[in-house]
């Protein structure tokens, strides 16, 4: 198996509602990519594009097609990965393997979301089909009611007082919004305090408005390369080393583990193993905080805090830069946003940049390897290790 670089990444800016089509949005990420990696349109040799309701926001299917054709890249394989908010993700995962294997030397890979443009009630209602369509929705179980009942269930397993959770739950959104402060793409560019968060609006007990993340509109995009191609295009890459990939079924299903998502337990060990490191290892993370007690679920089951104690690590900023394993430093889903499609690409785009040094007021400094993870609906999960290269 041959080693995969990373050489350039694009990013547009996570927004509320914009007048850009999907292709308008990816074609800016895919265009910087190239770019950046010093390439052509003409030199990409697939693409593989993480996109979910494209057909329900502007009626729009086959979108990765259109997306190839519109940066110029003719003819080339394309292929549209749908897998909830890991979209994305197993679009690279897929890449990696693809040019891991040696069929492709050259592959564009990332993702776009209309979210906002579709508006709450629509936006709301078609993520609910990444919930079981027959059992769980008719339910009303959507996201929000979700992970509020995983908070219970985290509360009641661990033994922590439901209002001592929303309290640690707090300091999650609050350190997400305070990176997102330097993140010029990020969708919100406002601090908030522990305060603001538990006097909001209740979204579906016990979660607060302020522990949710938006509907965004965005996209992301990177380029993946062999080894020997690597070297001909830069002095500093960024090498996927470990991939990972697992799959729960429907929440009655895992009833035995919850709150625990096993899958991300095995998609994480498949991932550490192949990079051949463990948890300790990791100098930061992007992680899936879709709700805030995501995070904490996130976290522990990733190896980096003992379970029931993810909470008291964001009290005493362990998840801070310059803490034991900084998380989010991009602002995460929560502020940066979460145009679903795309959040995937998006995460690893901001571990290549913290690799090479370049993330700015947020850098992490020294890091030399980081994870991303990325929950699609009830339970698929990717994780993703990379490493800096020189």
């Amino acid at each position: 198996m041959r080693k995969v670089a990373i050489v350039g990444t694009g990013h547009t800016p996570f927004t509320f509602a914009t007048e850009k089509t999907s292709i308008e949005l990816f074609s800016e990420a895919a265009m910087d990519a190239i770019n950046e990696a010093g390439l052509k349109s003409k030199d990409m040799q697939a693409l593989y594009l993480g996109n979910c309701l494209g057909d329900f926001s502007e009626g729009q299917a086959m979108m990765q097609s259109y997306a190839a054709n519109d940066i110029g890249a003719f003819h080339i394989p394309a292929t549209r990965f749908e897998g909830a908010c890991a979209s994305s993700s197993l679009a690279v995962r897929d890449a990696f393997i693809w040019v891991a294997s040696g069929f492709y030397d050259v592959v564009l890979v990332g993702g776009v979301e209309r979210a906002a443009s579709m508006g709450t009630s629509l936006a709301t209602r078609t993520f609910a089909m990444f919930t079981d369509s027959h059992y769980e929705y008719p339910a009303g179980l959507t996201f929000p009611a979700m992970f509020a009942m995983l908070a219970h269930l985290y509360s009641h397993k661990y033994g922590v007082p439901l209002e001592r959770l929303k309290e640690q739950m707090a300091q999650v959104s609050v350190q997400s919004h305070a990176y997102g402060m330097s993140n010029p793409k990020a969708q919100f560019h406002k601090e908030i305090t522990k305060e603001d968060v538990l006097n909001g609006f209740m979204v579906t007990s016990p979660l607060q408005l302020l522990d949710c993340c938006p509907f965004s509109d965005g996209a992301a995009a990177l380029v993946l390369v062999s080894e020997e191609k690597a070297k001909e295009l830069t002095d500093k890459p960024v090498f996927i080393t470990g991939i990972g990939q697992a799959s729960s079924g429907r929440l009655s299903a895992q009833k035995d583990d919850l709150p625990r998502l096993r899958a991300r337990e095995e998609s994480a060990k498949q991932a550490y193993d192949l990079a051949g490191i463990k948890p300790s290892d990791v100098d930061l993370c992007e992680l899936h905080d879709c709700f805030s007690i995501a995070s904490l679920i996130a976290a522990e089951s990733l190896g980096f805090f003992e379970f029931g104690k993810a909470g008291e690590a964001w009290e005493k900023g362990e998840t801070k830069i310059g803490g034991k394993i900084p998380i989010n430093v991009s602002g995460g889903l929560k502020a940066k946003g979460h145009p679903i499609g795309a959040t995937g690409a998006s995460q690893v785009s901001e571990i290549y940049h913290q690799l090479r040094g370049e993330a700015g007021e947020r850098q992490v400094e020294g890091a030399k390897i980081g994870l991303t993870d990325t929950l699609g609906g009830d339970g698929v999960i990717c994780t993703l290790i990379m490493e800096k290269g020189w």
